[in-house]
């Protein structure tokens, strides 16, 4: 089918470099910036992140494609609330990234509002409208319209945390009467998307170890509404190598799917059959 053309970003964006620079290493998310009037994406396969906050009939196209998803792949169909943990999880990680990584590369934080917003899922692509953002003082683009400047790391965090939240809040809303959670399992999930977002950026990047600090701060534990902290822990391997590892804050419900295929970090998995998980090697194919 054919793919709507969007054009380049705005002249003076704060976050086209961010953008670009997630493009180079990642390509299953292409972000596309939209004009002040440029009017979002519509037709086949784009939904905006208002229609699925709304929770009618975008909705349920957007989850059918879960659902079609999960019995093509694994021959039975799953339960309505796990299709809908899905469908919110392959939102919510790629909506993350579209202010995580500006914040994580260039001290940027956007704030999206979900009309501000539509997805491509199929193509991966996102297209989004920034009017305004945060920096520090040193930052050039402070002169930019739009910016808003704080004074210190600390607060550029803050601005983080309730970026994502004025996003995802209105989203969690359309999608939890049907995944039958409360609010603290809910903004679990979002929790696990901004850390395993930015986590798998950062290795992307070669820079684990940076991003894994940055989230540690970013999410102590303390900061409400989102459900604990960046959760990261080591574990000793059989070598005694040092395993990095994390907890979840919550459960994609994966294993009522595959009951064997628990996530690596799953609250379900034991610190045993992680360090198995993580240390094993595939068996070399004998050679003649």
């Amino acid at each position: 089918m054919p793919v709507q053309t969007l054009a380049p970003a705005p002249a003076g964006s704060p976050v086209a470099d961010a953008y670009q620079r997630l493009a180079e290493v990642y390509d299953g998310l292409r972000i596309t910036e939209l004009s002040a009037h440029e009017p979002r994406p519509r037709g086949v396969g784009w939904v905006g992140a208002d229609e699925l906050a709304a929770g009618g009939a975008p909705l349920d196209a957007y989850l059918a494609w879960d659902d079609a998803q999960v019995l093509r792949d694994y021959g039975h169909q799953a339960r309505p609330d796990v299709v809908a943990g899905f469908g919110l999880h392959r939102y919510a990680w790629p909506a993350c990234l579209l202010i995580t990584v500006p914040w994580l590369l260039h001290r940027r934080v956007p704030r999206p509002a979900p009309d501000q917003v539509a997805f491509h899922r199929t193509t991966g692509r996102m297209a989004v409208r920034v009017d305004g953002f945060a920096c520090l003082p040193d930052d050039p683009a402070a002169a930019l319209p739009g910016a808003r400047v704080v004074p210190d790391e600390e607060a550029l965090r803050a601005e983080v945390r309730s970026a994502v939240a004025r996003h995802l809040e209105p989203v969690l809303e359309g999608f939890g009467p049907r995944m039958r959670r409360g609010r603290r399992a809910l903004w679990g999930i979002v929790t696990d998307d901004v850390v395993e977002g930015l986590s798998y950026v950062g290795e992307l990047l070669g820079e684990e170890s940076r991003v894994r600090a940055e989230l540690e701060a970013l999410l102590p534990g303390s900061t409400a509404p989102y459900t604990g902290g960046a959760g990261f822990r080591t574990l000793t391997g059989p070598a005694g190598e040092q395993l990095t590892t994390r907890d979840r804050a919550g459960c994609c419900f994966f294993y009522t799917i595959r009951p064997d295929d628990a996530c690596v970090t799953c609250p379900r998995t034991c610190d045993t059959e992680r360090v198995a998980r993580m240390t094993a090697t595939v068996e070399a194919p004998p050679t003649d």
